[in-house]
Formats: C-alpha cells, sequence, structure tokens
C-alpha cells in the first residue's frame, strides 16, 4: 500500500485523493454520456458532477469532524478523514440546486446518475484500499486477509478488506442497475440504487470496525436501512403510479378518457 504515490516541489500526491479526482471525472464522463442518450447537455451533466463532487468533500469531511467530537484533533483535517453520508447528502443537494437551475427533471437525473454514482464508490474504495486509510475490517485469518503496514493508519494484522468487497459489489450494483435501466422508468433505477447499495453497506460494516450507535447496530448500518426504506417507498410509489395509469378493464382507452397521472405522481413516474 501506498498512501503517497509521488511529490512534486515539495507537495504529496496522494493515492486517496487521485483516487477520488478518477473517480469524479469517469463519473462525469459516464453521466455526460446517459445525458446525452436522453437529449440533455453534456455540458450540465459536468457541472453537475463538478459541484457535486465539491460539496459533497466539503460535507464529508464537516460530517467527519462532527463524529470526531469533541476529540477533533489536526489529524482529523488531513487529506484522508470523510464520511460517506455526508457526502452523499452534500452531493445530492448540490446536484438537486444544478438540476432545478438548468429546468431538469429531478427522477431522471437520479435516475441516470445511478451507474455512475455507483461506479465511481467503486474507484474511490479502491483509493482506500491502496492507501490504507483505516476503513478496513476486522482481524482474519482468511487467505485473502490484508496487512497495511505502510498504510495511512497502519496495522500488521490481516484485515478483511473491506474496501475491496465494497469495490466489487460497486461492480455487481452497475451491472445490475444497467440491465434494470432497460425495463423500468428511472426513478425506479434510482431506487434500485438506493436499496442495492444500502444492502451492501449494511453487510459490510458486520466486517468493520466502527462502534455501535443503535440496537447494536453502526451509524453506516443506520444510513443504510434509510437507504432501503427510502428505495422501496419509492418502488413502491412508482409502481401504484403506473398501475393508476393503465385503463381499466372494460373502460374507455387511454386517451380517451383514461387515466392521466397528474402532480407528483407524473414526477415520480416520469420517463425513460
Amino acid at each position: 500500500m501506498q498512501p503517497v504515490l509521488f511529490s512534486v516541489l515539495g507537495l504529496d500526491i496522494q493515492t486517496y485523493g487521485l483516487s477520488k479526482a478518477l473517480a469524479a471525472v469517469v463519473g462525469a464522463f459516464l453521466l455526460g454520456r446517459a445525458f446525452q442518450r436522453r437529449g440533455y447537455s453534456k455540458d450540465v451533466a459536468h457541472s453537475l458532477v463538478l459541484w457535486a463532487t465539491v460539496v459533497g468533500f466539503a460535507a464529508a469531511k464537516l460530517y467527519y469532524l462532527a463524529e470526531q467530537l469533541p476529540d477533533v484533533t489536526a489529524h482529523d483535517f488531513a487529506g484522508t478523514g470523510f464520511t460517506w453520508y455526508g457526502g452523499l447528502l452534500g452531493g445530492v443537494a448540490a446536484a438537486l440546486v444544478v438540476a432545478r437551475r438548468n429546468g431538469l427533471p429531478i427522477p431522471d437525473v437520479a435516475g441516470l446518475a445511478a451507474v455512475p454514482l455507483t461506479v465511481a464508490y467503486g474507484i474511490g474504495r479502491l483509493g482506500c484500499l491502496l492507501s490504507g486509510d483505516g476503513t478496513y475490517g476486522r482481524p482474519t485469518d482468511l487467505p485473502w486477509g490484508m496487512a497495511f503496514p505502510n498504510g495511512a493508519v497502519p496495522t500488521d494484522v490481516p484485515v478483511h478488506p473491506t474496501p475491496l468487497y465494497e469495490a466489487l459489489a460497486a461492480v455487481v450494483i452497475a451491472l445490475l442497475l444497467t440491465r434494470f435501466a432497460r425495463h423500468v422508468r428511472l426513478p425506479v433505477v434510482f431506487a434500485g440504487y438506493l436499496v442495492l447499495s444500502g444492502a451492501a453497506r449494511f453487510l459490510v460494516e458486520n466486517l468493520r470496525i466502527n462502534d455501535s450507535a443503535l440496537l447494536g447496530m453502526t451509524q453506516p448500518q443506520l444510513w443504510a436501512l434509510l437507504s432501503i426504506a427510502v428505495g422501496l417507498a419509492v418502488m413502491l410509489s412508482a409502481a401504484r403510479a403506473e398501475a393508476r395509469s393503465r385503463p381499466r378493464r372494460g373502460g374507455p382507452p387511454a386517451g380517451a378518457g383514461g387515466t392521466v397521472l397528474e402532480g407528483s405522481e407524473a414526477a415520480v413516474a416520469g420517463g425513460r
């Protein structure tokens, strides 16, 4: 493991930071292509990723610092130490602002962002692995257990390489969502992301060393359960809206007095 790849004029180029930059570039590329396929501007996609990344990193650091209270030290302000769910909240807020300002339907943007977000997350987790940032799991004697003697948070004891587990899970989730997107509407694709990513994080947390927060579950597990619940709620809402949009048996055909979606139902059921 190599936390610092090289130095330029005394400035250390960290594996962690470089992986996050690569994740943003790949995410922007994938979202730009997805936007173009829907007839949206690629430039708007790039702007969305840029602002979501900047605000997301700031929110992730603030969330991490809040978790360390009251024992915050100078080390906590270093180039590592970010909490994913804080970054997700900040990134989503920034993405909503960009989408609104450009008149884009939020359900479409959310669905189109699901796969790019998953791929970017996987790349970021590989950066965590290569830098040995301390997000690894409990000690293990399994053949693939890894030690991080030179990591940013070193350990000589073989542990579960949980960032690698999450990166592999991200690959599987991205493939499933890509296949899923061929058959369902965009809001349901994002709902699938919330359910699958939440389930993956919940399971991986069983191997991590985070302290329990409530009912024996860690804080990330609580966030993961919320993610799953929101995803299932969106799926249920979309299914109900789809059912109401179909003409009743023996009733008038659609377009001739049939069921019409209006208001928020139309937004939930909006576009593939």
